[in-house]
């Protein structure tokens, strides 16, 4: 089976290029071309052709399958459909912003956490994402869409943190000073909130973003649409996000999908004034993209508002998330869900 030479670290496209008896700093060249999205050895051009016949042999370099792109035509949104190599399929989501281009990246096949308004969840876990997949999800839609991502988020299907490992190497290797040395600054992981990954990521990755899906602020009412609630309660989540602003002196953001009738009461609105106050932090108000087999709906985008600038008169940072892909399947795992037999 050939090698897929994706999400490889310099280090080991150096061991890599010394097993094919060539110098280790091939390795370092080889990660120079890959970093660019070049899949086709015969591209590589500092490369002699029998060094390129000899990684034709024994390397690839991705395996993802573009299956299905759906574009916005009003604000350029693009939703992709990726196939992997063992038939599993996953979710990105590009967005275009005054201050560059976004990619919404999926961490694993499904998802453990089994929130209740959640697409993904539906089918439950698969497996855990590689580096390499992780990477290529941004390379693939560098080449369908023509643009430059310089902005990352890890939110699209599955729970970054339940695959810490994998997740730190993709970030390091987007950081990379020899590749593209994205800012750490420009990367934003989001939880649903475990506690010891929340610390850990404190001391390994301090400049990245973290963003927290909270969605409610009573412990009943996070449980019952947010089982990993049941493990990590919101009052201690709460303070260990206190720990990590204090720890990094970064602005935490969290995030709250309004689900209508479910958490946009006054009684909500009141809990967040009481137990996000004094915090460093900022309200992401986002009205929920129906899901039909959820049986859940989002509030409307009048009572978003409403609840910002409630917030904001006490203090609170907030904002309504801007509404993208309004005309595509936008909500996470929508897309997989309505094409489970094309893979």
């Amino acid at each position: 089976m050939k090698k897929n030479l994706l999400g490889l670290t310099i280090e080991e496209l150096k061991d890599f290029a010394a097993e094919l008896g060539e110098k280790p700093f091939r390795g370092k060249q080889l990660f120079k071309w890959i970093d660019r999205g070049v899949t086709d050895f015969e591209e590589m051009t500092d490369f002699s052709k029998a060094l390129r016949a000899k990684l034709q042999d024994a390397a690839c370099v991705g395996s993802l399958d573009v299956l299905r792109v759906q574009k916005d035509h009003k604000d350029g949104t693009r939703k992709f459909l990726f196939g992997l190599e063992d038939g599993n399929m996953i979710e990105s989501v590009f967005m275009e912003y005054k201050y560059g281009n976004s990619l919404c990246v999926s961490s694993q096949v499904g998802c453990k956490m089994g929130c209740k308004f959640c697409a993904t969840a539906l089918d439950g876990f698969t497996r855990n994402l590689t580096p390499g997949e992780m990477l290529e999800q941004v390379y693939a839609a560098e080449r369908e869409t023509g643009k430059a991502i310089n902005h990352i988020v890890v939110m699209g299907m599955g729970e970054p943190f339940d695959n810490y490992e994998n997740l730190s190497v993709f970030l390091k290797l987007l950081h990379e000073p020899e590749g593209r040395n994205l800012s750490y600054r420009n990367m934003t992981v989001s939880t649903s909130g475990i506690i010891p990954a929340i610390n850990r990521f404190a001391e390994d990755f301090p400049q990245v973003n973290l963003a927290i899906s909270l969605h409610r602020l009573d412990n009943n009412g996070r449980s019952a649409i947010m089982p990993v609630n049941d493990a990590y309660p919101v009052d201690d989540l709460l303070r260990a996000a206190k720990e990590y602003t204090e720890k990094t002196g970064r602005r935490i953001t969290f995030e709250y999908t309004l689900i209508k009738g479910e958490n946009d009461s006054e009684h909500d609105v009141s809990l967040m004034k009481k137990k996000l106050s004094g915090l460093l932090c900022h309200v992401n108000l986002i009205p929920l993209n129906k899901v039909t087999e959820t049986g859940f709906d989002g509030s409307s985008r009048k009572k978003a508002e409403e609840i910002a600038g409630l917030l904001e008169n006490f203090g609170i940072p907030a904002t309504v998330r801007r509404e993208l892909g309004s005309s595509i399947d936008g909500a996470c795992g929508q897309l997989r869900a309505k094409n489970k037999s094309i893979y």
